[in-house]
């Protein structure tokens, strides 16, 4: 089984549900269900890693918002250490915690200044969580190489966080998954 199967299988849904964008929508993409299971960890952490190879060569970070990109980032370090080219974890919170050290970014004292990192997502729908961990990243003074998202529900956030001046690539697209129009 591949990681399409698997999250043909286990992740897509026909549903009426609300999206975080605020959108509604008939079917849904939990990649969750994937990436915190042995098996799809490891293919998100293999297809992640080789396409952050092929597109973002220069990386030497993946992460993004928790949760969703929480699991992506450490399948991708993990993979990253086994094919002995390492990229650093982190994630993005939403807020800094006000307990501990009061961090923004987990793993932000892990690169230095200017590394080039590439932002992971789960699914991207209207792109404004993606350019909401970037600017978060740029002002901690990282270069943001681009967005990589295991799906792209083609709902205008690719064009948004293009448009902004990033670059912006998924694994699939909501056609992978039989949708052609909502």
């Amino acid at each position: 089984m591949n990681l399409l199967d698997l999250l043909k299988e286990r992740a897509f849904q026909r549903k009426a549900v609300t999206l975080s964008s605020g959108r509604k929508s008939q079917f849904y993409i939990d990649v969750k269900r994937v990436s915190l299971t042995a098996d799809g960890a490891y293919w998100l952490g293999q297809e992640l890693f080789d396409k952050i190879q092929a597109e973002f060569p220069e990386a030497r970070g993946a992460g993004g918002l928790t949760l969703g990109a929480d699991p992506l980032a450490t399948a991708v370090a993990i993979t990253s250490h086994m094919k002995s080219s390492p990229l650093t974890a982190f994630i993005v919170r939403k807020e800094a915690k006000e307990h501990g050290l009061q961090q923004l970014i987990e793993g932000g004292d892990l690169l230095p200044s200017e590394s080039p990192v590439v932002v992971l997502e789960d699914v991207v729908t209207s792109g404004k969580s993606s350019l909401d961990a970037v600017q978060k990243l740029e002002k901690h003074g990282w270069k943001v190489l681009g967005i990589l998202a295991v799906v792209d529900r083609e709902e205008g956030g690719g064009e948004k966080i293009k448009n902004a001046g990033y670059r912006f690539c998924s694994l699939y697209q909501k056609r992978d998954f039989g949708i052609v129009e909502e």
